[in-house]
């Protein structure tokens, strides 16, 4: 098949993109959207201008991955705008699609927003909460998304998928994907920063694909691959760098941020990941160490006498048959750092089976690890125990998951009178404790008595990013326990400030005793 460039066509998405379309945030807003060398000429001309023999498109995948920060967003809108109003194509359905609606909103909103502030499109648009429609085309722009399961029945004319290096499995794309096949010339739009290597993933997938076509491994003249990114290899916080994942720069991302950024990176083990992977755009590893034992080694002291003292506990419940963890988290006070001490519980029967192929047995001898009988957790015994460190110490919060631990929970509060806190374990109550707890290790603000279970927990420790960049410990990804590490960074954010947790904002009730 031979292709020719339609200079017309590709100037007329050009024009229509620059004369209708308006920035809706920040300094800009209000402002006509003058897109950027490469966005032009890498991205709307080649998409619009290059056409197959019948006179329909070339392309019909764009696969764009690009630093954070390059306008993806405004640019995805702008695309989506143009394919509603513009394209020519009867009943055309559009969607915006991401992992979860408030992902797929952001494409959808600032198309909603550029159509609200342009007289001429509303003119021909009807703009809806959850659509928009243009009546004299039958045509439909709406928002789906991969966590309100599985979709059918789609005519897609266009689809624009938000940050698929993150898509929780393939069930959304296969769908959009497939909704397709009814159109002359659809488009799927692919907008992404790099994610976290995972072989069977939709993400990795489409990455290679994209790549082996830039590279002319695979020949597939419909697929247009445009990568920004910069190699594993190379210096961290060189200027050449950054330019090479950001097109933008020095606009967005500006010097001054990437210069704060790559030296943070360079001191924090996630600021690197996350650095590395959303402003140079290189793809990780999913199972990668947070915290070295070096560092963690560092922290160790005596913790002096803590009888009396105020402090904080956090409760990480494990199922029936392994380690359970209760830290506790003293503040701190003149010329001493944060203090921890830690406690740990197993059942009978995981010394026999010990499938962790760790000296539970000895930990036992230690004193460190409570063994209860039989072959499930024991909670009347932890229940009991904490009782008696309350006794202790001024114990002023238990911070807890209530997935597994809502009765233990009611019980140390309503019973036994203790301030339970709910703290689940998502991005939003986990980012801000864990990147703390990583700043004081690093800076030698905490100390702990050196307990071999917890720095057994701390080398085991994989962090897990979100798109946003928020960070959590990853159980299901790391290579064994973790539960001390995440019952100590429960326990830590109940000693941060109210002007500094954000933790609060997903918590549920408190129980009060």
């Amino acid at each position: 098949m031979t292709y020719w460039f339609d200079e017309g066509a590709a100037n007329r998405a050009v024009e229509f993109i620059e004369r209708y379309c308006r920035h809706t945030k920040g300094a800009l807003a209000g402002q006509r959207l003058k897109l950027a060398e490469w966005q032009k000429e890498r991205i709307v001309r080649p998409l619009f201008g290059w056409k197959r023999e019948d006179g329909t498109r070339k392309y019909r995948t764009l696969y764009l991955e690009v630093g954070r920060g390059a306008g993806k967003t405004t640019l995805a809108a702008a695309l989506a705008i143009y394919l509603l109003l513009a394209d020519g194509e009867l009943g055309a359905e559009i969607y915006s699609a991401a992992n979860d609606r408030d992902q797929a909103r952001l494409c959808f909103d600032t198309a909603k927003a550029m159509i609200e502030a342009e007289p001429a499109l509303m003119k021909r648009a009807k703009v809806y909460k959850h659509s928009i429609v243009v009546p004299s085309t039958n045509s439909v722009y709406k928002v789906i998304s991969a966590d309100a399961g599985t979709k059918a029945g789609y005519n897609s004319h266009a689809i624009f998928y938000d940050e698929i290096a993150f898509a929780p499995s393939r069930d959304l794309y296969d769908v959009l994907h497939t909704s397709t096949s009814k159109r002359q010339e659809p488009i799927e739009c692919f907008l992404t920063t790099a994610g976290i290597y995972e072989p069977e993933s939709i993400g990795w997938e489409l990455h290679q694909y994209a790549v082996n076509v830039r590279d002319g491994v695979i020949d597939d003249p419909s697929f247009l691959p445009v990568i920004y990114a910069a190699d594993p290899e190379d210096d961290i916080t060189e200027e050449a760098t950054w330019l090479k994942a950001n097109p933008n720069y020095p606009v967005s991302p500006t010097r001054d941020y990437m210069e704060a950024e790559s030296r943070k990176a360079l001191s924090l083990p996630s600021a690197y990941n996350a650095f590395v992977q959303f402003h140079l755009n290189t793809w990780v590893q999913q199972v990668t160490r947070w915290i070295r034992l070096e560092d963690w080694d560092a922290c160790k002291g005596e913790l002096g006498e803590l009888d009396g003292l105020a402090c904080h506990g956090g409760l990480d419940l494990s199922t029936t048959t392994d380690i359970s963890a209760f830290v506790l988290v003293f503040p701190p006070s003149p010329g001493l750092p944060y203090r921890v001490l830690p406690h740990f519980w197993i059942p009978e029967r995981k010394l026999r089976d010990n499938s962790d192929r760790v000296p539970y047995e000895a930990w036992e001898r230690q004193g460190i690890l409570t063994v209860t009988p039989g072959d499930v957790v024991d909670f009347d015994r932890i229940r009991a125990d904490i009782v008696a460190l309350g006794e202790r110490y001024a114990i002023e919060s238990i911070a807890f998951d209530p997935w597994n631990s809502t009765q233990l929970a009611n019980q140390l509060g309503e019973q036994d009178g203790f301030l339970m806190v709910q703290h689940r374990q998502g991005f939003v109550s986990m980012n801000e404790p864990t990147k703390m707890l990583e700043r004081l290790i690093v800076g030698r603000q905490i100390m702990h008595d050196g307990n071999p279970i917890l720095r057994w927990m701390v080398n085991n420790v994989a962090i897990k990013t979100d798109p946003a960049g928020n960070i959590k410990p990853d159980k299901s990804k790391s290579r064994e326990r973790i539960d001390g590490v995440v019952a100590l960074i429960m326990g830590l954010s109940e000693c941060m400030t109210p002007e500094s947790r954000s933790v609060y904002e997903d918590r549920g009730l408190i129980v009060l005793g």
